[in-house]
């Protein structure tokens, strides 16, 4: 049985779905102390609870301590059946981060897999859809399996209510080196927003342009949503090179203006603009795990995360694996899997 300390690195549900996701696929039970303890309010979410659960149903595990508010939890896996499932997460939760706990088992399975996902869809402390689906997924499909991902209604925080629908085509997953994201070939500014004042959008469009002054106008859009689907807005920055993309998130919330969300934004693609590195921080985060699974690889980033070192902790004490982060003179840092 492997005891986590889940109070230690980044200290938060990266922690629980990893772990699951690792466990199903090798095997091997775990039990979580202290779990969430790095966080405000400690114990597992909902989304946490939904993770789990869906953990328990595509690998007929069992698992104690399984509620929301519980600081403890035990996983004992069972053996991945791949098919169809649905998964609610019951709030704005994030389907996103209930998608990367089970992905990688069935990634792995012995068939097909078709999964719809409902919740919150654009979340603040989670990857957007976008990112995941021109993100993520694309470099994943490079290491063997074939992953289509649908957005079918946007869910926003606090009323969730989006909904998701994936289809995963198993391979066994194979190395890749991530260190080339080769030209440039797009850059794309989009403001989504529902069931608020327009102007909200065209704010932080206007400031993310005043920011990003090189890059063409024509790049920036507006797309207003449903009603039904809001309240909410979001901000995406998207520079996609010829092996790889990244999305930039400002998500609205109350107390932070839309110019400030926008600058803020502008910055980080302005960093990951500056630097040779292939992968922004929540790439690289997410892309350790199936990493580490195919055996190794090699990636660079602008920056490990506490995310990123967090996960390469929980990897290692699941797999016999090292993953070790170098800075190179450029100030990037390479990533290598061993």
């Amino acid at each position: 049985m492997i005891v986590i300390d889940g109070s230690e690195g980044e200290g938060g549900g990266q922690v629980v779905r990893n772990a699951c996701a690792l466990s199903l696929v090798t095997g091997r039970p775990f039990r979580i102390v202290n779990v969430r303890g790095g966080r405000e309010k400690p114990g597992l979410m909902r989304q946490h609870v939904t993770a789990v659960e869906a953990a328990c149903r595509v690998g007929a595990a069992l698992s104690e301590g399984l509620s929301v508010g519980s600081s403890a939890i035990t996983f004992t896996p069972g053996t991945v059946v791949p098919g169809e499932y649905h998964f609610s997460v019951g709030t704005a939760g994030s389907t996103g981060l209930v998608l990367q706990t089970v992905l990688m088992p069935l990634c792995l399975a012995a068939g097909p897999s078709r999964l719809v996902l409902e919740g919150g869809t654009h979340n603040m402390l989670a990857p957007p859809f976008d990112f995941i689906e021109r993100s993520f997924l694309p470099i994943v499909n490079q290491m063997g399996p074939r992953i289509t991902a649908r957005l079918v209604r946007h869910g926003f925080f606090p009323r969730g209510g989006g909904r998701i629908e994936v289809e995963i085509e198993p391979a066994p997953l194979r190395q890749i080196d991530a260190t080339v994201r080769g030209p440039l070939v797009a850059r794309r500014g989009t403001a989504l927003i529902a069931a608020l004042p327009a102007g909200i959008a065209d704010r932080a469009i206007g400031a993310a342009r005043r920011s990003l002054a090189d890059w063409p106008a024509e790049a920036f859009a507006v797309r207003e949503l449903p009603e039904e689907q809001g309240p909410g807005t979001i901000l995406m920055l998207e520079a996609e090179y010829e092996y790889v993309t990244e999305i930039v998130s400002g998500f609205g919330k109350l107390g932070v203006s839309a110019e400030r969300l926008a600058h803020t934004a502008a910055h980080r693609m302005r960093g990951y603009e500056q630097s040779d590195a292939f992968a922004g921080p929540y790439l690289a985060d997410q892309l350790l795990l199936p990493m580490a699974l195919a055996g190794g690889g090699c990636l660079t980033t602008v920056k490990p995360s506490q995310h990123s070192r967090t996960a390469a902790d929980i990897i290692t004490l699941f797999l016999d694996r090292r993953i070790v982060f170098d800075q190179q003179p450029a100030g990037e840092h390479r990533v290598r899997i061993v």
